[in-house]
């Protein structure tokens, strides 16, 4: 007979039998419960990330500094983000997910409020860093308790109330920010974390069980020392392409690649038998749904995040909407991501992710598609209904994907797997993210004419767009004309990077094509499950 699927931990507090809940039924209220509060660290950590990135042109004029200056903003939390995440899967079994996570929205929130009262642009970034030593354990934690509460056979579902943040951060993020920014000010970016992580430290305070640790694995201070610095020198050396606009750059490949070193040693020291305990289980690759997973994972985020880049641009840059009317125009991504989510989790328990995620990802390539057909005149109607299938898509994709390879593992390997599949998406986002942004740097480079490109940034305000065409020599009856044709040159540019992005959401279905196809064996130890 099967064992019984349920909570996996101690940490769930569930030592008798008779706790386990029925992986027939939906989600129960403790469970429900659990989900809150690991959504409200999600919305904090993911929010934040995208409601920053709308506050840079703000940084440079309140801190008189360059762009290069202030996307340190965003680096540093990202590096921050890279050194933490290796160490959350040992220190969740080693301390208990309960005391960490408080750790880690006391972090985060404390950080914030710093950030709020900073007065030069070295103290932001310095406290940047802060916020995302805690944000960059929020998700790795959240997903390992949920994973425990709901047990393997509803993962499915708990992650696809994990994904509800994880899908609408990037697309509500520029609208939340760009109205704190013009109706308040951009310190209220930060505050704005204070009474959700207040609301989050005494929730989670109350409602997570209380951690039963036993402490007895070693720390792995080798694997510490090789990995969490070479993906920070990776991921700094990746986010310095946007900046060089190519990859063939000193100031890229000096830490991309010592990086890439220090983390290709890291991989035969964990391999070592001597070592019993390394920081990230690289064992866990012999799980084939695991393997399929995290290439399924790493092609997605590499195109989504990549993608998530350039729609706000086209709606800027083609289309004259500003910060606030781009992210507006972004909703229909989120309200067909919020309609088949949680349809996509119960299906992923019932009949296995790799159905859910085939058909998920052929609509995000569906709705992609569209994108590479787009003009400078295109309808808003079809650029709605092209972001609002792209939703439905996406809805039924990331989350089953993450579910595909936590399903499978046993109680000890939860947090190590959640580790694992928040490092392989934080990278594959940076390189997508990079790589996107090159490519439509370049691509402006190359098709669109810079003197057009001036004109078109000038030409809705009559003052500066004399003095421009004074300078210039181009006669007024001159300047619809070259709009229209730099205009359209722009949207070409999109149009073909997107091309792009549609052939790399494509490619997602060969590993998605390995993910299981069945509804998940119940395969974790029984023992572990009833706490014996």
């Amino acid at each position: 007979m099967d064992p019984p699927a349920g909570p996996t931990s101690p940490d769930t507090d569930s030592h008798h039998p008779h706790h386990l809940p029925d992986p027939g039924m939906g989600l129960d209220r403790r469970t429900l419960v659990i989900a809150g509060v690991v959504v409200l660290g999600a919305i904090m950590s993911i929010l934040d990330i995208t409601v920053v990135s709308v506050a840079l042109q703000t940084f440079q004029r309140e801190f008189d500094a360059t762009s290069a200056q202030v996307a340190w903003t965003m680096t540093g939390y990202t590096l921050a983000l890279a050194t933490v995440i290796p160490l959350t899967g040992w220190a969740a079994d080693r301390f208990g997910t309960k005391r960490l996570y408080l750790l880690a929205v006391l972090l985060f929130t404390l950080g914030s409020v710093l950030c709020a009262v900073a007065t030069s642009l070295p103290m932001l970034v310095a406290f940047r860093v802060v916020q995302g030593l805690g944000g960059g354990m929020l998700m790795p934690l959240g997903m390992t308790i949920l994973t425990r509460a709901a047990g393997p056979e509803r993962v499915g579902r708990v992650m696809a109330v994990l994904g509800i943040p994880m899908l609408l951060g990037p697309i509500f993020g520029p609208i939340v920010g760009g109205a704190l920014i013009d109706y308040a000010s951009w310190h209220w970016i930060f505050l704005i974390n204070l009474p959700i992580g207040a609301g989050a430290l005494v929730y989670a305070a109350k409602v997570l069980p209380p951690d039963h640790v036993e402490p007895s694995e070693t720390f792995d201070w080798l694997g510490m020392l090789l990995l969490s610095p070479g993906l920070a020198a990776f991921l700094y050396g990746v986010s310095m392409v946007p900046e060089t606009g190519t990859i063939a750059d000193t100031e890229v490949l000096a830490p991309a690649i010592a990086g890439l070193v220090l983390v290709a040693a890291f991989v035969p020291w964990a391999l070592n038998r001597k070592n019993l305990h390394p920081l990230v289980d690289v064992r866990l690759f012999e799980n084939r749904n695991l393997t399929a997973a995290v290439l399924a994972m790493s092609f997605f985020a590499i195109a989504f995040f990549g993608a998530s880049v350039l729609f706000p641009l086209y709606f800027q840059q083609v289309r004259g909407e500003d910060a606030l009317g781009a992210g507006l125009v972004l909703a229909p991504q989120g309200l067909g991501a919020m309609m088949t989510m949680p349809v996509a989790g119960v299906l992923a328990d019932r009949i296995g992710p790799g159905k859910v995620v085939l058909t998920g990802v052929s609509v995000v390539a569906i709705g992609m598609g569209l994108f590479s057909q787009l003009d400078a005149t295109t309808s808003y109607w079809y650029l709605l209904g092209a972001l609002f299938v792209m939703g439905l898509g996406m809805g039924g994709t990331m989350m089953p994907i993450m579910s595909a390879a936590l399903a499978t593992l046993r109680e000890h390997t939860i947090a190590r797997g959640s580790t694992l599949m928040n490092i392989v998406q934080q990278v594959a986002a940076s390189i997508g993210t990079a790589v996107f942004t090159v490519l439509l740097t370049n691509g402006l480079k190359d098709d669109v004419d810079p003197t057009g490109l001036a004109l078109a940034s000038v030409a809705e305000d009559e003052e500066e767009l004399a003095g421009f065409l004074q300078q210039s020599g181009i006669p007024p009856e001159a300047v619809p004309g070259l709009v229209q044709q730099t205009l359209d040159d722009l949207a070409g540019v999109f149009s073909g990077t997107f091309t792009l992005a549609t052939v790399l959401v494509a490619l997602v279905l060969v590993p998605a094509f390995f993910l299981p196809r069945r509804k998940s064996e119940k395969s974790v130890d029984p023992t572990v499950l009833v706490g014996h």
